[in-house]
């Protein structure tokens, strides 16, 4: 239990903070003494919930610890409850406090959006902001579940995925129209009337009136038949069996549910899985699972009402969400789910029917990755013990950094950190450092020196006490004697010599399974080519090594698009366009005249003598 003290100057804290405290509809936080939260919750009554933590006999141990902690309280106050809660699951989900249950979800979720104002509309996935004009469906649970969608669409309405640039371009069709997955109206092999059909058709199908496509299409069949149109008729006839397969290839049925999403959760030996189905136009648009952690001491309803509450905070509910379990505060939580969609949103707890099946389902594929990842776990706690113990170190390590570089001649060079622990990847963790220091071309050993150097010192310098739980128990560096030297001399000088080193460098002929390990005061050393630990340490170094060489592509790619253009005042991405569409090139523009760049349609006197200036300073312009 919390030192009696501790929790005693606790209690005081929210006591003070409770004689200014209206009880009104609102959200609290606990703060520890740096001022990150602890807790936050919702209340009907602020003053009245936050009284029953200086209850202490009436307190778990979790919420003990946590009263002890509380060195400062903020509130505030919403018009409602719904309110409350709304800016609950959005204060969770971005401080992240220690005592809540937490969804681990950092992805944003793929659409599929369908062109708007164009002649010729194209699919295509989308992510990030959606503009008014285009339409959209979604969310997805993942990039392949939209391809999939794409590729239906593509098979059996034969809509371009290609971009503007592209279809403007084409003069002869490509090898989507030769395999019949485009009807190839970028050369006009489609009037645009009967695209706009297709159009429709594609609409239609994703809003779920599939049984109206497939009559639709059958009678077009029947019809191109009788006025012997075989060739027209064949056609269709392999849509037809592009749309069967479709909906034989359904997971789950959920041709009744319409829009919807199914929520199950299983739980076992203090961990939690919830299994997410998205149901759209009654089709499933793949399925996601989640882990939510914190969640060890709470059962099913609160679960699932503190994952519901965080799951939709940035994205918009369905109409109906089918649960295996009743949440808590179920009538609260549809009412904040119904203010954000801005309609009516119901919460079920199917008990019979196909509803229930749907939810079933759906529990057994959280009950089996839940049973992976308990398995995947334990493989995982062997291979860190193993690894402790290779290194000498006191325990099994929770959280093991790898660095590495890459660069070309020392242009674009980027370092790396990706970090691993109990759960395998934590790639939330993962960081990129841009070199910023003149390097000499090569120059491994300084790149690592001053990846470390700005790790560290950033991380001396926000959690000096160690205790935020981001400090690494080993640090394994890509290379070998010379890359652990440079380490170790940047950790001597932070003085954290204490953290353990080790480099990991590639064999003769850099041939995979003939690593050596290079450690301070031990002699170099390989392990057995089989040796499973030898296999997890190779994977974290592959990894990072991923992560270096993808960074810096990244990095080589921007700069291959960046022009001259970006960098003269009032130009932005139309005025370039324009420039570049009339000119041919950012060399062109610096050899017109001004007299030429004022002819450029969209660019102005002024636009144009700015333009002029740039490229060429100091020289005298007539008015």
């Amino acid at each position: 239990m919390a030192g009696l003290a501790k929790i005693t100057a606790g209690v005081t804290v929210i006591e003070a903070a409770l004689e200014t405290m209206p009880g009104n509809p609102g959200v609290y936080r606990m703060l520890d003494e740096k001022g990150d939260a602890l807790y936050v919750g919702k209340a009907r009554n602020l003053k009245k919930r936050v009284a029953a933590y200086t209850q202490l006999s009436r307190l778990p141990e979790r919420l003990r610890r946590m009263v002890a902690d509380t060195v400062a309280m903020e509130i505030v106050t919403t018009h409602t409850e719904a309110e409350a809660l709304l800016l609950e699951a959005n204060l969770i989900k971005r401080l992240k406090p220690r005592y809540n249950i937490l969804l681990r979800d950092d992805k944003s979720y793929p659409w599929l959006m369908l062109t708007a104002g164009q002649d010729f509309p194209r699919i295509a996935k989308h992510r990030g902001a959606r503009d008014k004009t285009s339409l959209y469906w979604g969310p997805f649970a993942s990039v392949w579940a939209v391809n999939q969608t794409v590729q239906a669409l593509q098979r059996v309405f034969l809509l371009r995925t290609c971009a503007d640039t592209v279809f403007a371009n084409r003069t002869r069709p490509c090898l989507l129209y030769q395999i019949k997955r485009c009807s190839a109206p970028c050369v006009g092999r489609v009037s645009r009337e009967d695209y706009r059909a297709l159009v429709a058709q594609a609409q239609d199908f994703l809003e779920g009136k599939t049984d109206s496509v497939q009559k639709q299409l059958a009678a077009a069949m029947q019809q191109a038949a009788e006025n012997l149109e075989f060739e027209r008729a064949a056609a269709l006839r392999d849509r037809i069996r592009g749309l069967a397969h479709i909906q034989s290839n359904e997971v789950v049925n959920p041709a009744s549910l319409g829009d919807a999403d199914v929520i199950a959760l299983y739980q076992q030996a203090g961990l939690a899985c919830v299994q997410v189905f998205f149901i759209r136009g009654g089709r499933n648009n793949g399925n996601r699972s989640f882990f939510p952690a914190n969640a060890r001491e709470d059962g099913p309803a609160e679960v699932l009402a503190a994952f519901a509450a965080q799951f939709y905070d940035d994205k918009p509910p369905p109409p109906r969400i089918l649960l295996s379990h009743a949440p808590a505060d179920r009538a609260l939580l549809e009412e904040a789910l119904s203010l954000k969609a801005e309609r009516r949103v119901h919460l079920l707890v199917p008990q019979r029917g196909e509803k229930y099946e749907v939810v079933r389902h759906a529990a057994t594929n959280a009950r089996e990755a839940l049973e992976r990842k308990l398995a995947e776990s334990a493989g995982q706690a062997r291979l860190l013990a193993a690894v402790g113990e290779l290194f000498g170190l006191a325990e099994p390590p929770r959280r093991i950094e790898v660095y590495d570089n890459s660069h070309i001649m020392g242009s674009n060079a980027y370092g790396v950190m990706v970090v691993a622990g109990p759960e395998g990847p934590m790639r939330s963790a993962y960081r990129k450092f841009a070199i910023k220091s003149v390097l000499t071309p090569g120059d491994d050993f300084a790149m690592m020196r001053e990846v470390l150097s700005r790790r560290f010192a950033r991380a001396l310098e926000e959690d000096p006490d160690r205790t935020g739980g981001n400090w690494p128990d080993l640090v394994l560096v890509d290379g070998g004697a010379g890359q652990l030297a440079a380490a170790r001399a940047v950790m001597a000088d932070l003085g954290l010599a204490d953290i353990p080193l080790a480099a990991i460098a590639k064999g003769p002929d850099r041939d995979a399974g003939r690593e050596w390990f290079y450690l301070e005061n031990r002699a170099p050393f390989q392990l057995p080519p089989r040796d499973p630990v030898l296999y997890f340490l190779q994977r974290l170094r592959d990894e990072a090594h991923r992560f270096a060489i993808t960074t810096h592509r990244a990095a080589r790619s921007r700069k291959l698009t960046v022009s001259e253009l970006d960098e003269v005042p009032g130009i932005g991405a139309a005025r370039k366009k324009a420039l570049l569409l009339h000119f041919g090139s950012a060399r062109g523009v610096r050899a017109a005249g001004l007299k030429d760049l004022e002819a450029v349609d969209g660019i102005n006197r002024a636009t144009a003598r700015a333009v002029y200036g740039y490229f060429h300073p100091g020289v005298r312009m007539e008015d």
